[in-house]
């Protein structure tokens, strides 16, 4: 992965991020409510340093079913405080005593039925409260903040998508080289890698040569809708539209067909993903078609507060499908205090098994030297 441009420049602000878990809240915001009839369970959840797999293993070994009848509509992290929401499918009227199974990691907040299964993606955005310590420069901080406020950020896929060191983009660049791999949702993750990538590259690069202007020929979206049209050229009208949020300015999630960008702007998305040719083709191949993904990323409901000179709490919402911690990029420069301990400790166990390796080459050859 190529470095992505900042919107402002790079942050010289600090700050540590995650420190403990609750510095990272998440709450989900579904665009239904449950019904009160159906086979399907609503089961609203509080979790605290579990992540989403294995919160769904939990309730389908607590409802005696299939882990594949349970369902969620978005992935959360571990390390974080999170409200989510899973759906678990039982058919009959049976009703399991959902309450009993909240512990100190898992609160069950609400459990209703619902007419329709809970799919992926089912979710209207995400309520963040993030709280950054050891801030370093606080009048910085607060003038990014209110830069990011009025613009908004640029809207890349954040580090997460991409697995550990980009794992996942480096499998899904040999699946499509072809290399196979037989688990349905490896294939789908490592396909969303390298999708997502092309768009940062996209997105990084129209940015770093035309910043946030129009292009004649531009895709622009309906802001809250995946239905687009061709600026072929930008009146007042339009401006102004863009100027209010109406519409949004955007950049490809590649698959097959022809880019909806003309002019200009086409020639501008072509340049950016020219050294990405064999990427696109295969997912062309893969069979994902054309797509587009909003340009820019304005955090809505946004306030601030500093507790002290050197903790600022932030709360924001983003529609589903973005990352706070994109948003978080162009605020400050900040570390991930729970990453950092991760990779400390991968890294010694790295270190005594290298050790343990070393001492029973010694042994072996200890043995095996003839006496004197």
């Amino acid at each position: 992965m190529t470095p992505l441009f900042y919107l402002f420049g790079k942050p010289d602000c600090t700050a540590d991020l995650r420190t403990v878990n609750s510095d990272f809240i998440v709450k989900e915001m579904l665009p239904f409510s449950p019904t009160g009839e159906g086979e399907h369970h609503m089961i609203h959840v509080r979790k605290d340093g579990l992540n989403t797999t294995q919160v769904a293993e939990m309730l389908a070994k607590f409802a005696k079913v299939h882990q594949k009848e349970v369902t969620y509509a978005g992935q959360k992290d571990r390390n974080a405080v999170t409200e989510q929401w899973f759906g678990v499918r039982i058919p009959g009227k049976e009703t399991p005593d959902w309450q009993s199974l909240s512990d100190e990691h898992l609160t069950i907040l609400s459990s209703q039925r619902h007419s329709k299964k809970l799919r992926i993606g089912a979710l209207l955005g995400n309520r963040f409260e993030l709280t950054l310590r050891n801030v370093s420069d606080k009048a910085a901080l607060e003038q990014r903040i209110l830069k990011v406020a009025e613009m908004g950020v640029p809207n890349y896929f954040g580090e997460q998508r991409f697995g550990h060191k980009g794992k996942n983009l480096i499998f899904g660049q040999q699946m499509l080289a072809g290399k196979k791999v037989k688990d349905r949702k490896k294939r789908s993750m490592y396909l969303s890698a390298v999708r997502s990538n092309a768009f940062n590259t996209a997105v990084s690069y129209r940015l770093s040569k035309n910043g946030i202007a129009p292009i004649n020929g531009d895709c622009v979206m309906l802001a809250g809708s995946k239905s687009f049209f061709v600026a072929q050229s930008w009146d007042e009208a339009t401006m102004k539209r863009l100027a209010d949020d109406d519409i949004q300015l955007s950049a490809p999630l590649w698959g097959r067909g022809e880019l909806p960008t003309q002019g200009l702007a086409s020639v501008v998305e072509q340049a950016a993903l020219a050294e990405l040719s064999t990427d696109l083709t295969g997912l062309e191949q893969a069979g994902l078609e054309q797509e587009r993904r909003p340009l820019l990323l304005k955090p809505q409901a946004l306030k601030y507060r500093f507790e002290s000179d050197d903790v600022l709490v932030i709360e924001f919402i983003l529609p589903a499908g973005s990352y706070a911690t994109s948003v978080l990029r162009e605020l400050l420069d900040y570390q991930d205090v729970q990453e950092v301990q991760r990779q400390q400790m991968v890294a010694m166990q790295q270190q005594e098994q290298a050790q343990q390796f070393a001492n029973s080459v010694t042994n072996d050859t200890t043995k095996n030297t003839p006496e004197g």
